[in-house]
């Protein structure tokens, strides 16, 4: 069995009591590897850029669960919006609305699951909102009227650090988010359950402070390759 099987075999074990699932970050990796995951029985595979997504997709089967976990352009939308099963990192009223168009106009059999991106991170470079424009795009009549999205969850990226008080409290501030989200604007409804936050570094620590999805890659396919 190759390495990356074990380590999809590893997080299999260590998820199997817990409510988490493992997204395989497959960014800068080949479809060669990606089939190693897969033919392990992985089916959710995250990437971060559109048009990388799109040569991958093309050479593997189509029974993977894409996630768009990278900030996404509203001009790139319409490129996915036939066949993505997630976004991830829906960051503005503008972007959803965009991906609700373009899902509309290919007559989707079934929505595009959305999540919003919350900026948690004590960082500059990382994207996401605020609480309070989470607050105001649910109470948009622009959303309200959204029938080709499904809206499953909130993402967050920590901080890269390895102080664990900091990332602790960066994961509760988005179990916060999305628990103050779920019973103001979703409860009763059961599609609004994610919690995307944890990657290769603070996994463990992410899924006990209550993530229902990882994003790991460097963890299942080893160092990337950004020279490719």
């Amino acid at each position: 069995m190759s390495v990356i099987a074990d380590n999809i075999r590893f997080f299999d074990e260590k998820l199997r009591d817990t409510p988490c699932r493992l997204v395989a970050v497959s960014k800068t990796h080949s479809p060669e590897m990606i089939m190693e995951a897969y033919d392990a029985g992985h089916r959710i595979f995250g990437e971060n850029k559109v048009q990388e997504l799109l040569e991958k997709r093309d050479k593997l089967p189509h029974d993977i669960a894409w996630h768009l976990i990278g900030h996404l352009q509203t001009n790139k939308v319409k490129q996915i919006a036939q066949f993505i099963d997630t976004i991830q990192s829906v960051d503005s009223l503008k972007l959803l609305v965009e991906i609700n168009k373009r899902a509309e106009q290919f007559n989707r059999t079934l929505p595009v699951n959305c999540m919003l991106q919350f900026d948690i991170a004590d960082e500059d470079t990382k994207y996401g909102m605020s609480y309070d424009e989470a607050v105001a795009l649910l109470q948009s009549d622009e959303y309200r009227n959204m029938h080709f999205i499904r809206m499953t969850g909130v993402m967050g990226i920590a901080t890269n650090t390895d102080e664990q008080e900091k990332l602790r409290g960066e994961f509760r501030t988005l179990r916060g988010y999305f628990e103050k989200l779920k019973e103001t604007f979703f409860a009763g409804n059961d599609d609004f359950k994610e919690i995307s936050m944890g990657m290769t570094s603070d996994w463990e620590l992410a899924v006990a402070e209550g993530s229902t999805l990882i994003r790991v890659g460097s963890g299942i396919f080893g160092a990337r390759n950004y020279n490719k």
